[in-house]
């Protein structure tokens, strides 16, 4: 198999440009929905989920219900969600909902509200599962699945696409089958980038795995609400620094997700940061869709 990976990047010449209004530093808060998508024998899967929750190392539970479990995930859409939801329209910030499709589809009450917040939903695929041994037509049945029922329940086909669990197949069923113009199925950069698919040019918009509340849920990860924040503003302070001293410009990438950071423990860190990130009046607070399309405006020649 030939390896076509790309080691390089934008290498040692970097990429000097400037965001809206000569922002220092484009930060994007993602919220993924995804409570009632994951694995459960009620969705027709085999066992019970083991990904992502406050049992680290659950071991799946074949044939049967983990009642725990789903009491977990369930707690992301009861009150997490809402929790999260509350502080950012307070604070009429930007959001991004990586949405899988059948999360979305069980609660029309979550939809609602994403609707009148004007938040961007981005399609986090059909199900909550890892796609890395679900056969390729499976996967293309639920990308058309997903993307349809975005269309149906917001009135718009998603912009974005971050699948999370992929498979080798996933971009290009994807690109063969939607018509997203970003997708975020990366983590190699600190700003978005162009590939060539089918000698197309695809937008890359990297996310992040360790500005992520994932990490509380991991081995070695975050124990406590001030590891969270304070791994958040190094990693901000690092990259507007770098936007200060070289004049080259970062995004940033906060990954949540409504049954981890939306837990009391755990939430007064993300609005420790959201406090001392609204004290920058030089940076832009956005969505994914609205970097995607300044790129595609401002860079489009850039490849």
């Amino acid at each position: 198999m030939k390896d076509n990976r790309n080691y390089i990047g934008y290498g040692a010449k970097d990429f000097s440009f400037e965001w809206p209004n000569k922002s220092k530093l484009a930060l994007q808060f993602v919220l993924n929905y995804e409570e009632g998508a994951e694995n459960s024998i009620l969705n027709g899967d085999q066992s019970s989920e083991t990904f992502l929750s406050e049992i680290i190392n659950a071991k799946p539970i074949v044939g049967n219900r983990h009642m725990n479990m789903e009491s977990i995930y369930e707690y992301g859409s009861r009150r997490g969600f809402w929790r999260i939801h509350k502080e950012f329209n307070k604070r009429k910030l930007p959001l991004t909902i990586f949405g899988v499709g059948m999360a979305l589809e069980k609660n029309p009450d979550v939809c609602e509200q994403i609707i009148k917040s004007n938040y961007e939903v981005a399609s986090h695929g059909y199900r909550w599962i890892d796609y890395q041994n679900i056969d390729q037509q499976t996967e293309k049945e639920h990308t058309i699945l997903c993307n349809n029922l975005i269309k149906k329940i917001f009135g718009y086909y998603p912009s974005g696409w971050y699948t999370g669990r992929t498979s080798p197949n996933t971009r290009k069923i994807i690109l063969e089958n939607t018509n997203i113009i970003y997708d975020s199925d990366s983590y190699a950069d600190d700003i978005p980038y162009w590939i060539s698919h089918n000698n197309k040019k695809h937008l890359i918009i990297p996310y992040s795995l360790d500005n992520n509340d994932m990490r509380f849920t991991t081995n070695q990860g975050f124990n406590t609400g001030d590891d969270f924040f304070n791994y958040l503003k190094n990693s901000f302070d690092t990259l507007y620094n770098e936007s200060v001293e070289y004049n080259l410009p970062k995004m940033m990438s906060v990954g949540l997700h409504c049954r981890i950071i939306g837990r009391p423990g755990r939430f007064l860190s993300l609005v420790k940061f959201l406090d001392y990130v609204e004290s920058f009046k030089d940076i832009w607070i956005c969505k994914r869709k609205d970097i995607a399309e300044y790129w595609y405006s401002n860079f489009n020649n850039e490849y």
